[in-house]
């Protein structure tokens, strides 16, 4: 559910959910970050909500494999705003390698519910250079192939390096789509997986100053 503070005049909203707040806790996590589309009539259509705090392993300063950070993509569950149904659910943490890179994975939700997800797509994108994720459904044994009646690409996204303002591009397989709310699902986990590029970056370093105002909240 949304917070009481939440008003439908915010295109994007991101915060701190925090309750009880711990001083010596701050700058060591992110939490509670959401973004929220909205139709032409200002209705929210879908969501991207941090379920999982991304928080850097025991002895390290970044998100590991071990213990991924996580977002639910949404879709509104009735009429009212605060109620929200997941479709989706992202998770991502930074790989060591040759190549510095975001890994990520993402699950559809059955009707099995949260613990049960049917994954269809995982990668890995360049912290330097950035890169794009996507979803392809074109292989007739693939897990999609069964959730999806059609077939081809489903979608892609471009997701910028590390550090850098994002503008993230987003295509849709109109096969895929049958009315916005279709679409705005795919803009909700083009914008998780894009935000998981700041949301993993290294705790020794400072997040983008679009995101400072988080833990600026955390410490008043």
């Amino acid at each position: 559910s949304l917070p009481s503070d939440f008003n439908t005049s915010n295109r994007v909203w991101a915060r701190t959910f925090s309750g009880e707040r711990d001083n010596n806790r701050v700058g060591r996590e992110r939490k509670g970050w959401m973004f929220i589309v909205y139709d032409l009539s200002g209705s929210a259509v879908a969501a991207a909500s941090m379920v999982t705090p991304f928080v850097p392993s025991p002895g390290s300063d970044r998100v590991s494999r071990s213990n991924p950070g996580a977002w639910l993509i949404l879709c509104p569950n009735g009429v009212s705003i605060s109620s929200w149904k997941p479709w989706g659910r992202l998770e991502a943490w930074r790989e060591r390698g040759p190549t510095d890179g975001l890994r990520y994975k993402f699950e559809l939700i059955t009707d099995a519910g949260l613990t049960s997800g049917a994954p269809i797509a995982e990668g890995t994108v360049s912290v330097k250079k950035g890169g794009e994720f996507s979803i392809d459904n074109s292989r007739s044994d693939s897990a999609l192939s069964f959730l999806l009646k059609n077939r081809g690409f489903v979608m892609g996204s471009s997701v910028e390096g590390e550090g850098k303002v994002s503008k993230p591009v987003v295509q849709v397989g109109v096969q895929h789509v049958t009315c916005m709310a279709d679409a705005a699902l795919f803009v909700a986990l083009a914008a998780a997986v894009d935000l998981s590029m700041d949301a993993c970056r290294l705790f020794s370093r400072k997040l983008r100053k679009e995101f400072c105002h988080d833990e600026q909240e955390s410490i008043n």
